[in-house]
């Protein structure tokens, strides 16, 4: 899904700079294909899209209900949300190179915002990882630095309830972190 929602992006570029260029829409779809073929290859997801969607208008269906199609099948609300808009824009009718361009605006603004907020989460993931180790660290250094420091911990009864609910505490915070951090971008 992530390259698919790239390739997606960089199509969408190819396809402004057609429009601006004054291809209509659907051989503006056409130009981008040969972008995106250079960019990814033949055999990339949004190639393969691009060739099913131009054999579709060859086939006299409407680019409107074909992207709809990409869109249902793709599950991903950047190619929806852009299908949806196409939709209305030409079935309503108006200046569709100026209502894509805007729309494409948005949908790319919201893929930067997602691409920061995936990079400071998987900086957390990283601190995350750092801090789930840094515990038996410094209890392996510590008990290789001075044998029997941990002694009055582990051999007798209330040491080990104490180093017992404290493991349990560790493990409490290791989970709530796990789920914490397993945040699914949409």
């Amino acid at each position: 899904k992530e390259q698919l929602s790239l390739q997606f992006g960089e199509m969408l570029s190819a396809l402004i700079s057609s429009l601006q260029a004054g291809y209509s829409i659907e051989n503006a779809i056409f130009q981008s294909y040969e972008d995106i073929r250079m960019m990814f290859g033949e055999k990339s997801m949004m190639a393969k899209e691009l060739i099913y969607i131009k054999q579709s208008l060859h086939n006299n269906k409407n680019l409107e209900d074909v992207l709809l199609d990409f869109a249902n099948r793709s599950h991903i609300s950047d190619i929806k949300d852009f299908a949806e808009v196409f939709y209305v824009a030409k079935r309503s009718g108006g200046n569709m190179p100026s209502i894509i361009r805007s729309s494409v605006d948005v949908i790319r603004m919201k893929m930067e915002v997602k691409k920061k907020i995936e990079t400071m989460i998987s900086a957390k993931k990283m601190e995350q990882n750092i801090m789930n180790v840094v515990p038996f660290a410094i209890l392996i250094y510590i008990n290789a630095t001075s044998p029997g420091f941990f002694d009055c911990l582990y051999h007798n009864p209330a040491g080990i309830l104490i180093m017992t609910v404290l493991f349990a505490i560790y493990l409490v915070a290791y989970f709530l972190a796990q789920k914490i951090i397993q945040i699914e971008m949409n």
